[in-house]
């Protein structure tokens, strides 16, 4: 592990906050690595309102969007409402097909079969929308670049909304309207939404127009935080208002859907962590393991009874998913072995057996095993196809690029994409990736790194910090859990290695004269040497409340020591 201390920020801003907010001085160190520094900044972040919410009119095309929608209505036209088959656009579809639904019954949703139709818009959901009279497709977190696809639906009569968040191509698609904030000619405030987040900025402009106000849209909010949780956004600016609102309806309301995956969980308090774990992958797994359809009816049921039958199709889908997916880490695992391939630059291992559905998470696996680039191949019809994860600071998507004479097609972003190949290509390939990696990776992003907040002092740390720190929540990329250094610290003499395996670690710290600190470290049990016979040692961790027969305590939990 390497570990690095972010810069202390400019003391100047740091002061200037400290006495503007009469806060601690740490507290407003957090906050100026944030981005955060100004009184009105620190009011949004703590108070987050959604007046916050910026005018969906601001996105270039929403015009067009509301009036090609409510023309549709007035007209009785067939609408279908259409996404992708993992959580974003699961919860997008659901999304949309809903609030239409609740004032126009002429509403059906699509979600593409990932092994028939593969992502996207496909040409297969156009058929579907002509056989079945529908003039006019609202597509979700996806479309962007399907200008093709577009123009074979033009030519039958049926015309598209677009709504996207991925990174658009040259060529927009020729759709009646193209709702995507990172479009070059978009000067819409905030262009970090996830799919289900522009779907939502649509029925905002819809309710508008409706006369209704953003209170109307509150039961909606949990869907949008699921999708925000699970595609992995940031949590800044507008995303961190939809997920803070979201989250309280998940924890007070939520739709029969989403209360029928959580009711048996033993919490009171569902966290944005919570949802990232327990809720997404039991949405995602119906599209990885089945069909996106089991998910979509599951979120747009409101009979609660009707609702916990779906939730128990998914549950046994989510079953098989760890079951696949903890069999194929250990056979790429062996692959890995066999081959002589623990100390490459890359991992890439094929079988034409695995299942499609799991290779990503198989990716992200191995790449916790071997910290590198990873590719997880299986076959796909009589091509190969194949899911990529990446490491810290490496952008996969640019190393694939290099490689593109051996793929047929990929597609995906810095950190995860996806690709496919000609079987006869498949070591050429690999072993162009590898010498890719090899020439452009610095050494250092093979090794993982704590990024460290702030050095503190065990004394710095009281129920009055953590009250403060518990208002940074929701935590995720751009806004993630303060990380914490101490050192000097000593086990008081009662560590033990804890669990099954005994992989665990669980101390008692102090720090000269501090009070003494429960600490939990997962996985961090082959450590345990260093904190014996009082022995100093540093250590990184975030802060958490720990509760026991209804003791409230705060405690450590460990990300590393040395």
């Amino acid at each position: 592990m390497r570990w690095t201390l972010k810069p202390s920020p400019d003391s100047e801003k740091t002061n200037r906050l400290q006495s503007e907010l009469n806060i601690d001085a740490l507290t407003a160190q957090l906050l100026v690595q944030r981005g955060i520094e100004t009184y009105e900044q620190a009011r949004q972040f703590f108070r987050p309102s959604l007046t916050d919410l910026h005018d969906p009119y601001l996105m270039k095309d929403m015009d067009k969007a509301v009036e090609r929608i409510e023309k549709a209505i007035a007209n009785d036209e067939n609408i279908l409402v259409f996404g992708d088959y993992d959580v974003d656009g699961t919860t997008a579809v659901s999304l949309m097909s809903s609030y239409l639904r609740s004032f126009y019954p002429n509403v059906a949703t699509y979600i593409p079969d990932r092994y028939d139709e593969g992502y996207g818009i496909s040409y297969k959901g156009i058929d579907f929308a002509d056989d079945n009279g529908f003039s006019l497709i609202i597509a979700l977190d996806c479309g962007i670049k399907s200008i093709d696809h577009i123009a074979y639906a033009k030519a039958k009569n049926i015309d598209f909304i677009i709504c996207d968040h991925h990174r658009p191509g040259d060529v927009l698609p020729d759709a009646v309207a193209v709702l995507d904030p990172k479009r070059d000619d978009c000067t819409y405030p905030y262009d970090e939404l996830c799919g289900c987040g522009v779907g939502f900025k649509l029925i905002q402009a819809l309710a508008q127009n409706r006369n209704q106000t953003i209170d109307d849209l509150i039961p909606y909010l949990d869907l949008v935080a699921t999708a925000i949780a699970a595609d992995i956004v940031p949590i800044t600016g507008e995303n961190r208002v939809l997920a803070k609102f979201g989250l309280e309806v998940i924890n007070s309301n939520p739709r029969p859907g989403i209360k029928a995956l959580i009711q048996n969980l033993k919490r009171n308090v569902l966290t944005i962590t919570d949802v990232v774990f327990i809720i997404a992958p039991r949405i995602n797994a119906a599209g990885r393991i089945k069909h996106g359809n089991y998910a979509v009816e599951l979120l747009t049921e409101f009979n609660l009874e009707q609702a916990e039958e779906f939730a128990s199709q998914i549950e046994l889908f989510n079953a098989d998913r760890k079951d696949l997916d903890k069999q194929i880490t250990v056979e790429a695992l062996q692959q890995i072995i066999q081959n002589n391939e623990e100390n490459r630059f890359t991992t890439v291992v094929y079988q034409e057996d695995w299942h499609k559905g799991v290779i990503g998470i198989v990716a992200s696996r191995l790449t916790e095993t071997y910290y590198r680039p990873t590719l997880v191949f299986t076959k796909s019809g009589d091509k190969l196809a194949a899911s990529a994860r990446s490491v810290k600071d490496f952008d996969v998507y640019n190393a694939l690029e290099a490689c593109s004479e051996h793929l047929e097609q990929f597609g995906g972003h810095m950190y995860a994409a996806g690709m496919t190949l000609k079987e006869e290509n498949y070591e050429k390939f690999k072993a162009a990736f590898e010498q890719t990696v090899s020439d452009t990776i610095h050494p250092d992003l093979l090794t993982p790194e704590i990024s460290i907040d702030a050095e503190v002092q065990l004394s710095e740390i009281n129920p009055k910090f953590m009250r403060i720190l518990k208002q940074f929540e929701p935590f995720g990329p751009q806004n993630m859990t303060p990380v914490f250094l101490a050192k000097n610290l000593k086990d008081t003499g009662y560590g033990k290695k804890i669990g099954a395996g005994e992989e665990h670690l669980k101390l008692y710290v102090k720090q000269n004269n501090s009070d003494s600190f429960g600490a939990i470290g997962f996985g961090l049990g082959n450590k345990k040497e260093l904190t014996e016979n009082r022995n100093p040692f540093d250590a990184v961790f975030s802060v958490e409340e720990n509760e026991w027969n209804g003791n409230v305590t705060l405690q450590l939990r460990l990300r590393d020591i040395q």
